[in-house]
């Protein structure tokens, strides 16, 4: 299936569930996430109208960028390795996946302007995913300050991985509530609007759930 045809089915899910619970559609934005994607099922994403592209791997997002240039918005959502943050700090839009100290400082030695950064936080709790526990999100979020080219714009999750829609939903709402805690708190002084969470078989309830960005992959570049 064409990945035109592809988008206007998810856009309408995303539609209902916004209308189930009384949310503006444009408050939600699709990251197509183009990694196992040839080139040209990520070009034709980008024709198809998709602006925000989503990759894993450093390879994969220097490899993807070479053929489709600054078009996109580049997003890195996979776990970025210290090591590699010189390869691509300074090509991406927003980092996804900030979920410790270490990080932190290599992106402050390495990135030549702020970056959008997205916490990473284990809402599920298992142990085989990534990102800190929430109870520790704000002492990690004070500890950020100090770096001026860390802009932290929003939360991250990865729901459980389970046919428990209620556990899915908990892992959602869990970090909503984390994000309202937080802007409570006044800590930030930029807005911290994002919560990227929902991918191909979960992005309906997060959408229900109040995020702002859900990563879509097989169900949208799938070939």
């Amino acid at each position: 299936m064409k990945v035109v045809d592809k988008l206007v089915d998810i856009q309408n899910k995303i539609d209902a569930s916004c209308e189930r619970v009384g949310r503006d559609k444009s408050e939600v934005t699709i990251i197509a996430v183009t990694k196992y994607v040839s080139n040209e099922r990520a070009f034709e994403a980008v024709e198809a109208g998709i602006v925000h592209l989503g990759e894993n791997y450093e390879d994969g997002l220097l490899m993807k960028q070479e053929v489709l240039g600054d078009k996109p918005i580049w997003h890195f959502i996979g776990t970025l390795q210290t090591k590699k943050v010189k390869k691509i700090i300074n090509k991406i839009d927003y980092l996804h996946s900030l979920d410790r100290l270490s990080l932190a400082e290599e992106i402050q030695k390495r990135a030549d302007h702020p970056i959008k950064c997205l916490i990473q936080v284990n809402t599920s709790e298992e142990d085989s995913k990534h990102g800190i526990a929430k109870e520790n999100v704000i002492g990690f979020i004070q500890e950020l300050q100090k770096y001026d080219t860390i802009e932290i714009v929003g939360l991250m999750t990865m729901a459980a991985f389970t046919e428990d829609k209620d556990e899915i939903r908990r892992c959602f709402r869990e970090l909503k509530s984390l994000q309202t805690e937080i802007i409570k708190l006044e800590l930030l002084k930029t807005p911290f609007k994002h919560l990227s969470m929902g991918m191909s078989n979960d992005f309906e309830i997060a959408v229900e759930e109040g995020a702002t960005m859900i990563r879509i992959g097989t169900s949208l570049v799938g070939e």
